[in-house]
């Protein structure tokens, strides 16, 4: 493609180089460029692009586009934004494929990703059609599953990947889209037919620094969409209303002036059921997932597809066949009386959803296992720990991902938020060690809620990857329970050995 081509649109403040020159393709990380590429030099937190500019010069560049060029003559041309420019460049490399599609963005605290598979499963069982899925822990092709690293992908990463669903026959696309995406323009160049709006509570404090600039951040999504859908019931929901500029449609689920709300709910260990109103009709809805907060993300999903067309009674029939998302109040399956769920949760509220959603179904002592993720937010790590105390008889504080921070401060962060004695509280900074610690404390009719990892099978220290995956930790417990304390051991040595990375 002509240098030209792929600058259309794109705002330069400098730069006079032949702008006929073909590019081959367009690079971001100078490891990876291939000779002829566009190098776009992006600034970041840990490090920054301008700095190895010579090194994709090196390796072939044909030009540079950056926000700061160097000080001598060379293939340079500037922009303000050289975010904001990736998006737009490759959204032209790859033909605009999210033009062809109907786009539906979902931003939030939580529930987006139930939300997202909601909505994807509507689509599929109402208008039998082929739907791609961006999320968090994975995206699909239709029934398709490919890998996911992050919850909206860079720029051109996403391009490519509509640019892929397009081409497999997708008419529709379902994303999650986080705040940090919409500050660093991940989907610029897009425009959403349908952007839904969850919740708002205390995360990534680290990144946006107080809650107003958060609210803020995900605001950005409705500068790109052509219709809004508000949750009524949050308080950045009805700040939303005063201000979207596109037609807005709401829900809730005690407000009356909602465009759809619930009524007559109730909650079943396995489920929950509503009537959902809207317009005067009124229908009863089936969803196959526990928790009081499962209503919202119902609610959400069936506001998205009244919006994009579908009728309320057919989507009250597909739901019932919906299925819950990998990581996401997941039960795991054990062997004695007692329940082990695994869980996401790891912002204050998702804790306080999954400990009173698991509150009510439980018939003896509620066990709760979680820790806080490093070089993040540290002023919700004592709230955290107040919630788990005061919702949880027996409380596991132990590492999530503790990536370039001390665990041991990262614990003592959390329990700086408890009160009194520590009696049910019990520490142990090795994750898997702590959870065989609370399951060999599970009795008839408990609760072990596994709290933060959810659908990730790794934990990040210093900069590395380990292997740890929650079921498999859980299996392994109780195998090794029936098997001799030699053989045991030696399965686990194994298991550890096959984890690890290293190499024999």
């Amino acid at each position: 493609m002509k240098l030209r081509q792929l600058l259309n649109g794109v705002p330069l403040k400098g730069g006079n180089i032949d702008q006929e020159m073909e590019i081959n393709s367009i690079s971001y990380d100078s490891r990876t460029l291939e000779p002829g590429a566009l190098f776009v030099a992006l600034p970041g937190d840990k490090t920054d692009g301008h700095r190895y500019i010579d090194t994709a010069l090196e390796r072939g560049a044909a030009a540079v586009l950056c926000q700061r060029a160097p000080d001598r003559p060379g293939p340079w041309l500037v922009t303000e934004d050289t975010r904001l420019a990736l998006a737009l460049l490759s959204a032209n490399w790859f033909g605009h494929p999210g033009d062809a599609m109907t786009l539906v963005a979902v931003t939030g605290t939580n529930g987006k990703t139930t939300t997202t598979s909601l909505i994807k499963e509507l689509l599929e069982g109402t208008r039998r059609a082929k739907v791609g899925l961006i999320g968090t822990n994975r995206n699909m092709i239709g029934r398709e599953e490919l890998p996911a690293h992050r919850t909206t992908p860079e720029s051109y990463e996403l391009q490519a990947l509509l640019r892929q669903m397009l081409d497999n026959g997708c008419t529709y696309v379902v994303m999650e889209v986080s705040s940090h995406a919409l500050v660093q323009h991940r989907t610029a160049g897009l425009t959403f037919d349908l952007g839904l709006f969850t919740n708002l509570t205390q995360d990534h404090l680290d990144y946006h620094h107080t809650m107003e600039e958060y609210r803020a951040a995900k605001g950005l999504l409705f500068d790109q969409c052509r219709q809004a859908v508000l949750n009524l019931d949050d308080p950045a929901g009805r700040w939303y209303l005063e201000r979207v500029r596109c037609p807005v449609f709401t829900y809730s689920e005690n407000r009356t002036q909602a465009n759809l709300s619930a009524k007559n709910i109730r909650l079943f260990p396995s489920h929950v059921e509503f009537d959902a109103l809207s317009t005067g009709r009124l229908v009863r809805v089936h969803l196959p997932i526990p928790g009081g907060f499962s209503i919202y993300n119902a609610l959400a999903a069936l506001s998205a597809g009244l919006c994009l067309g579908l009728g309320l009674k057919e989507m009250a029939r597909v739901m019932p066949a919906v299925h819950g998302v990998k990581g996401r109040v997941e039960v795991v399956p054990v062997p004695p009386a007692y329940t082990v769920i695994i869980d996401y949760a790891h912002s204050p509220n998702a804790l306080e959803n999954i400990l009173t959603t698991a509150r009510d179904f439980t018939a003896g002592r509620l066990i709760c296992l979680f820790g806080c993720g490093g070089d993040r937010d540290k002023t919700k790590r004592p709230i955290m720990g107040a919630i788990a105390q005061d919702l949880a008889d027996v409380v596991v504080v132990t590492s999530d991902n503790p990536r370039t921070e001390d665990p041991q401060s990262i614990i003592t962060d959390i329990l700086s938020g408890m009160e009194g004695e520590l009696e049910k509280v019990h520490v142990e900074p090795d994750r898997p060690a702590a959870i065989g610690w609370a399951l060999s404390q599970g009795q008839l009719g408990d609760v072990i809620v596994l709290a933060g990892k959810g659908h990730e099978t790794y934990q990040e220290i210093n900069g590395v990857f380990h292997h740890l995956d929650e079921r498999e930790i859980v299996a392994d417990w109780f195998a090794a329970q029936r098997t001799p304390p030699k053989a045991a051991a030696q399965a686990r040595a194994g298991t550890a050995l096959a984890g690890s990375g290293a190499e024999p």
